[in-house]
């Protein structure tokens, strides 16, 4: 009897591993979340340059009015800063968002893939939805006001 109680014991273990290290680990936010929740300052979010200027996707949330918007942040292999909501026009229903694979952020709901330079330029269909940013100094900076603007898809 023990040993079954301890096999359950190691697979729920193993699956809750396996769940937070996926992709889809903001859809089980017990075992964990993809997103780095922020706090705004005077109506405003800002990001460190050089935490997300390394080329690789960097995802995060706001908690404001009532809702959370996930939204991401990526250095394109052109040296700008993008952003975008971690959602689309067309499949933000599912709320599976986009993952990286190289110089590509795929849809993972229908599996579009969309060069990181496009984005903030192209916007609509499954394009991700575009946020407005800007930089000053050393920061990228969002503003909330922009961020809730996108509050729909979420």
């Amino acid at each position: 009897m023990h040993k079954k109680i301890l096999a359950a014991l190691l697979l729920t273990l193993a699956l809750g591993g396996f769940l937070s290290a996926s992709e889809g680990m903001a859809r089980f936010p017990f075992f964990g979340s993809k997103y780095q929740g922020l706090q705004a300052e005077n109506g405003l979010v800002k990001l460190p340059l050089p935490e997300i200027n390394d080329g690789k996707v960097h995802y995060y949330s706001l908690a404001a009015q009532g809702r959370t918007i996930n939204f991401f942040v990526i250095r394109s292999n052109d040296g700008v800063i993008r952003a975008a909501f971690d959602a689309c026009d067309v499949c933000f229903s599912e709320r599976k968002g986009y993952s990286q694979n190289g110089d590509y952020m795929i849809c993972n709901n229908c599996g579009q893939a969309f060069h990181s330079s496009r984005i903030n330029v192209v916007k609509g269909g499954c394009n991700p939805a575009p946020l407005r940013r800007t930089t000053q100094g050393q920061h990228l900076i969002i503003a909330v006001a922009d961020i809730l603007a996108g509050s729909r898809y979420f």
